[in-house]
């Protein structure tokens, strides 16, 4: 007995629906977590830190989240991407009224993410953020 072309294409048509459905539905578990910093629909942002960890003038690295939030004068917090426009290092440190990246030497300033020293030629990207009134920092 011989198959239908018409009918083996039906049978091949269904069988990859039923296998892309199963795939589509694995990956809107709902089950994962935002990222530090972010929420869920209808909740609190987590806090990314406290401002108490960020000192005046400087600021911190936060490497995972790929943050950098900084203090430039007391009680005003900004915070940027903490990927270097130039060549996509992260940075590393702030210290001296800089945020630095460690890959080519580039710095910007802690007040706005300006470029004070290149290679890199624009500025860290900004990211808005709150300060809870106990403190926390979350992006907003």
């Amino acid at each position: 007995m011989t198959e239908s072309p018409t009918a083996r294409r039906t049978v091949l048509a269904a069988g990859a629906a039923a296998l892309a459905g199963g795939t589509l539905a694995a990956c809107g578990s709902g089950t994962e977590k935002p990222p530090a910093g972010t929420s869920a629909p209808g909740t609190a942002p987590e806090p990314l830190l406290k401002s108490s960890a960020v000192p005046v003038g400087g600021g911190m690295v936060l490497k995972e989240e790929k943050l950098v939030v900084t203090q430039p004068t007391a009680g005003a917090f900004r915070c940027f991407t903490a990927v270097c426009p130039h060549q996509g290092c992260l940075v590393n440190k702030v210290e001296n009224g800089t945020i630095d990246c460690p890959c080519h030497g580039s710095k910007f300033k802690v007040a706005d993410g300006a470029v004070l020293q290149g290679p890199a030629t624009k500025p860290l990207e900004e990211k808005k953020i709150t300060v809870s009134p106990e403190g926390e920092i979350s992006l907003a």
